[in-house]
Order: C-alpha cells, then structure tokens, then sequence
C-alpha cells in the first residue's frame, strides 16, 4: 500500500548532510537494498514510461528543431555499471543529436556527500542514481522533483511494473524509476543435494529444516565442514525476516502510514524470529563468520544452501564458474513473499527548461525494453516491467526464471536507515547466539529499538 507521507521545509545543508551520512552509510554485501551483496552487485535503475511493449517512446526520439544542450548522469563507481552507461550514452545521442550526456561517477562511500553538497547548490547532476531506501530523505530534504506525470503517468508505472516499485511513490508523486530490479531466492549446491540423496530444493519451512541437518557435515572436533544452511543475519537474511519470513507468518511489517512497526502485534513476529534464530542455536546447521561470510561460503563449496540476491549470479559465474548449483524460490509457510529492492533514476529539484525535457527523454530511453534486455545480460538484474521480465527467455531460464517468479509476490521495504535497522537486527541475533539471551526478550528489544529509529526520524520529519 502506498502511504502518504507529508514533508514541509526542507532541511539546511549541514542537516542534510549529517542525515545522509548517517543513514545511507555503505552499500556493502550487507544491505537492503537490497538484498544487496556488495557495492558492485547493486542494480541499476531507471524505468517509466516507456510502453510495456517496451518500443522506443515518441519523446525519445530525436528531435532537429531542439536546442543543443548537455546532460549530467551521476552514479558511483562500478566499472560493470560505468562501461554499460557509457555504451547506452552513445546509442542515445545517436537518436538525439542535440542532447549530450556526461557521466560522472563517485567512490560509493562519497557519492552521498557529494549530493548533499552539490545537489541543493544547482551544480549537481540532471540525472542521478540512487537506492530506493534514501528516496524518503531526499525528498524531504528537497534534493528532487517528481518524475514528470506527462512522461511518466502513475497509472502505467503501476500497470506496467511490479508492485515494489510503490516504493519510489512519496506524497501521492513517483520520484524515481528503476530500469532494473532485484530479490532473494534459494541457492542449492547441487553436488552436496546428491551426496545426501536429496532430490528437489526445500519449498516449505519445515523441509529447509530437514535438509538442512541432512546437508550439515562437522569434523571430529564439531567443527564446521560443510554449513548446511549459511547464517547471516548481516547479509541477506535480516531482509529474509522482514519481507520474506514475517508476511510468510502472517505477519505486517509497518503500519500503512509507515511509522509503527508491526512485528511484535501478532505471534507470527516472534514465530518468524524464532525460525531464524534456530537454524543457528537449535538445529546448528551453520553460524555467522564460519566461512569468511555467506556468499564465500557457499561459493566455495562450504555451505549447501544460502539465501541470496539474483545479483550475486554474475559474481558466482567469475569466481566459481565450476560450482553446480540451482536457484529455487524461497521455501514458503503460510503464503508466498520475497524481498526485493531496487536502484531508481531521479530527476533533482533544479532541473529545468531544456535540460528537464533532456533528462526527461533520458529517462524514457534507460526505461526501455531493448536496455532493460541489455540490463540482464551485461549487470545480471531482473527487468523491472513484467512485460520485459515475463517474456520465455527469462521465465525459462534456470538462474533467472525461480527470481522472476517471485516478483509479483516481493515486497522493497521502507527504510528509515538501512544501515541502523540492519544492525540493531543483527545486535539482537547476537544476543542470543552469544550472550545467551532469551529469543523473547532479544526480539521485545528489537522492536523496541527499531521503533525509536523510526519515531527519532518522523519526529524531525514533521518539524520540517
């Protein structure tokens, strides 16, 4: 459900500043953002509206009678991302003669300081890149405009894309469009499943239990040989409990205005806590730090089954391109749901005249099927459109297909600041596993914690 979240004044630069800096620290292998992996595995974004044929746009077509006029695109440094951009900034000035496209790229850990100096000067980008999950402190403090409604109607983004991208929907307005989009899937060694005589992937709770210990190999010491399921809550998994697990129980993660957590308001809160926390404490299939991480380990044989982002697909076909493995949906429980997250092309607030229209018709063409089909094949994301996703040569593929099925049932999370959230989740699974703290009160505190991110951001937020 789309909330309706008002914003007044914006914030003064040095307030802007600190709010970006503290709450959109790094995209690491850690992060929302997706079920993000690291830096490099984040999904491009940019997608409006372009026909869900995807056929070239009338407005992208060039125009003679048009003023010459240069373009700035912003994104941080990904040299897969970088040398994509770069090839599609070619064939669309090929189409539009008169509009020229700069690209600038920033170190990951700078590019927010670089907007919250630059952007509310007039001397940033006319198109910028950024997470879904900064979306509400961009917009609040006044670093964007909404998409243009004549470009990008409301209507076709919601009939034409799926429904995580309501995400980027703020006070009723789209501020931001993704090109491509991500979620979380079960990955399977298929080597160690026919060493332990299991013929499918776990589809429910209850069998990714079983398989689990069944997949689980320890040495004479106890130690790990084999994690039959890899545990991290820092990695994937805290975004599994909050849009996979939780909604699986019959769970809400936040109420509809986006300022209450819900977890604790049913049992299915702590029923999903609890499953999570057992993999590591009761059932001791796997633990954080066995291996390096979660994606090492699976990668390099030493964990049978892992949670993980369509993004990691790439990565694993570089590093492990003899690894047999399978991707399945998430197992489910008592409904279907997967995380999912996404990068967005943005339009900020000063953009106007010539370089609006430019930038405009920028985004038309980022939003196409024909880059949305370059964007699986050269970054490895999911297309954003179902028309593009849905077509047999995606929903047939083995990698590929498991992610796409999942999409209409995938949910982007609201985050106040990924990063905090992430680690008060994190904090509260170490507190069972290490200091022995009971799962009830481990999880009363999470909520509690998380609650007072939430109420320190919208009690600033409604003083603006």
């Amino acid at each position: 459900m789309t909330t309706k979240t008002t914003y007044k004044k914006p914030l003064s630069a040095l307030a802007i500043l600190t709010l970006l800096l503290t709450a959109c620290g790094g995209n690491n292998g850690n992060t929302a953002e997706g079920a993000a992996a690291s830096p490099a595995s984040v999904t491009e974004s940019a997608s409006a509206s372009a026909p869900a044929s995807g056929s070239a746009s009338p407005a992208v077509a060039g125009d003679s009678s048009q003023e010459k006029v240069t373009i700035e695109y912003w994104q941080y440094e990904y040299p897969a991302k970088v040398t994509l951009i770069d090839e599609l900034i070619k064939q669309f000035q090929e189409q539009n003669p008169n509009i020229t496209v700069k690209q600038t790229n920033f170190p990951y850990d700078q590019y927010n300081e670089k907007v919250a100096t630059l952007v509310p000067a007039g001397k940033g980008p006319d198109v910028i890149n950024l997470y879904y999950g900064w979306l509400p402190k961009y917009v609040s403090s006044g670093f964007l405009q909404p998409l243009p409604e004549s470009a990008f109607p409301a209507a076709r983004i919601e009939s034409d894309y799926y429904p995580l991208v309501s995400a980027a929907k703020i006070d009723g307005s789209y501020w931001a469009i993704p090109t491509a989009v991500r979620t979380l899937a079960l990955f399977y060694n298929k080597d160690l499943f026919a060493k332990a005589n299991i013929a499918q992937p776990p589809a429910t709770w209850e069998e990714l239990v079983q398989d689990a210990k069944k997949l689980t190999e320890k040495d004479g010491k106890g130690q790990f040989v084999v994690e039959g399921f890899a545990w991290e809550p820092g990695a994937q998994l805290h975004h599994w409990y909050r849009d996979g697990l939780l909604p699986q129980a019959g769970g809400q993660d936040l109420s509809d205005d986006r300022r209450r957590i819900l977890w604790a308001d049913t049992p299915a809160g702590l029923e999903a806590f609890q499953y999570l926390i057992d993999f590591a404490v009761k059932h001791k299939v796997g633990t954080t730090g066995v291996f390096t991480d979660d994606a090492t380990a699976f990668k390099t044989g030493h964990a049978a089954i892992n949670i993980d982002g369509s993004f990691r697909l790439g990565s694993l076909k570089t590093d492990a391109p003899d690894l047999q493995y399978g991707i399945a949906p998430l197992p489910a429980y008592k409904s279907k749901s997967a995380p999912s997250s996404f990068w967005a092309n943005a339009i900020p607030k000063n953009v106007s005249g010539a370089k609006l229209e430019a930038a405009t018709k920028f985004l038309q063409f980022l939003t196409s099927k024909e880059v949305q089909e370059k964007w699986v094949e050269q970054v490895g994301e999911l297309p954003a459109q179902r028309a593009v996703a849905t077509q047999d040569k995606y929903l047939n593929d083995e990698k590929l297909g498991p992610f796409i099925s999942q999409l209409d049932n995938s949910k982007a999370h609201f985050f106040i600041d990924e990063t905090g959230e992430r680690t008060l989740f994190v904090d509260a699974t170490n507190e069972v596993l290490l200091n022995h703290v009971p799962v009830e009160q481990a999880f009363k505190e999470l909520v509690a914690k998380t609650q007072k991110l939430y109420d320190d951001y919208w009690a600033k937020a409604d003083k603006k």
